[in-house]
């Protein structure tokens, strides 16, 4: 007699942060065969939805958490019959597979680098004053429609079967589209009768209670505990940032492959600072100061119902549009749901940026256990007395630096920015490196 083992599937560790996450779709049902790699839950933690993998061969025998029900991390969710022994009894002798949780790097503490030696200042022709319209900077929320929160299996399976996800009433937990609901309007599209437009609407109720999924949770968690922990400050400079869009014109111009935005200008200028500034490149560890050795700053980007900030890797070290890629991707991974463990982690400063809103300017709240956070308004074209005592039309912006009192202090945030404000109102420097001169080091 052929026998089988049960064996138990966990709840996985899929953030570095995670206490429990909720089931939103099983993509297979009881009685299925499982192979080794196929996609067999899908499941959001305080930070992404992502799908979870079966790690054997067998049938799924049970489901032990429904869709919507939220499991602890290590929680059994389902068991598998596989290859063994009995399979209408799990073995009680044999623990349970346990899932390790990914081991997440920590960033080399490396001494202070030497600043660099300041290049020369732009060109008069770069730093000549045009007229060009209000400029409002390009914020990490983008400035695309608004995105139907959908699973990512349900993003695939509208794609398969030319589904609008508009026109699919969500059934997943937190109000989200699942796969199921892709397929059953896909299947009801060809013999449903058209949607009278005079169709009566229901009622709205007065007041609903909405849940809040395991990322807002999270986010309201942290923010909370950033608000009452830490001993906050936030200091406010002006940048003239006129060269700086006349050199993004004039360098897209050129090479119109490579777009970048001027909020990656200010990202390379921030990793650039952050490396004569290292104090404020730091987290706050309890009863020490952990100083990185790398730049990796996170460029926070809204989604559908909640903040993500995933992180683009030594930012020091990379040219304005590959950061504009990275920045990009990133984002995009970050809107779907499908941003990795290793993309939302591991930042060692934020920046934010409402100026899309035209929004002047705003004070961010910390991440911890980072030290700072850089908040960037939009871009205003205003009169400005000149050193001759003439008006000139110049395009200004406002930063806000939020600093933890704890391991920044006042004089370190006002240097800080006010070498920021030097390297963005000089930017040749973001473009070609100090002891560079070849036009092929640009962008």
């Amino acid at each position: 007699m052929t026998t089988q083992s049960v064996e138990t599937v966990l709840m996985p560790r899929l953030s570095d942060s995670m206490e429990e996450a909720t089931i939103v779709e099983w993509l297979k049902a009881p009685g299925d065969r499982v192979s080794r790699g196929d996609d067999l839950v899908e499941i959001e933690t305080d930070k992404a939805t992502m799908v979870y993998e079966a790690e054997v061969d067998g049938v799924l025998e049970e489901v032990l958490v429904g869709a919507g029900g939220v499991a602890a991390l290590g929680a059994p969710i389902a068991r598998l019959a596989v290859p063994g022994t009995s399979a209408a009894e799990p073995d009680s002798a044999a623990p349970p597979r346990a899932v390790l949780p990914p081991t997440v790097p920590r960033p080399a503490v490396l001494p202070p680098t030497t600043p660099p030696t300041a290049p020369p200042p732009p060109s008069a022709a770069l730093a000549a004053v045009a007229k060009p319209p209000t400029v409002a900077v390009p914020p990490a929320v983008g400035d695309r429609p608004h995105r139907v929160s959908a699973t990512p299996a349900a993003r695939r399976a509208a794609t398969e079967l030319g589904v609008e996800l508009d026109t699919v009433p969500a059934t997943g937990p937190f109000g989200r589209i699942v796969r199921a609901d892709v397929t059953r309007v896909g299947s009801a599209t060809k013999t449903a009768p058209p949607r009278r437009a005079d169709a009566q609407q229901p009622a709205r109720p007065a007041e609903e209670p909405i849940a809040l999924s395991p990322t807002q949770k999270t986010i309201a968690r942290r923010m909370s505990a950033s608000r009452t922990e830490i001993p906050e400050f936030t200091l406010t400079a002006e940048i003239d940032m006129t060269s700086a869009l006349e050199l993004r014109r004039s360098l897209l111009a050129l090479r119109p492959e490579r777009p970048f935005s001027v909020n990656d200008l200010v990202v390379k200028a921030v990793a650039m600072t952050l490396r004569e500034h290292p104090r404020l490149n730091a987290s706050w560890g309890g009863d020490h100061v952990v100083r990185h050795g790398r730049v990796n700053i996170g460029v926070a980007v809204a989604t559908d119902d909640a903040l993500l900030v995933p992180t683009v890797s030594d930012v020091d070290t990379l040219a304005v549009a590959e950061i504009a890629m990275h920045t990009r991707a990133a984002a995009e991974r970050a809107r779907s749901r499908t941003a990795t463990l290793s993309e939302l982690a591991g930042a060692t400063f934020t920046v934010t940026n409402l100026g899309m809103f035209g929004v002047l300017n705003f004070s961010a709240v910390i991440n911890p256990p980072q030290v700072a956070i850089l908040a960037v308004g939009t871009v205003v074209r205003r009169p400005m007395f000149a050193s001759d005592g003439s008006v000139t039309a110049r395009d200004l912006m406002q930063v806000s630096l939020s600093c933890d009192h704890r391991a920044v202090y006042g004089a370190d945030g006002a240097r800080f920015l006010d070498r920021l404000r030097t390297v963005l109102e000089n930017p040749l420097e973001l473009v070609v490196p100090p002891a560079q001169t070849d036009r092929d080091g640009l962008a």
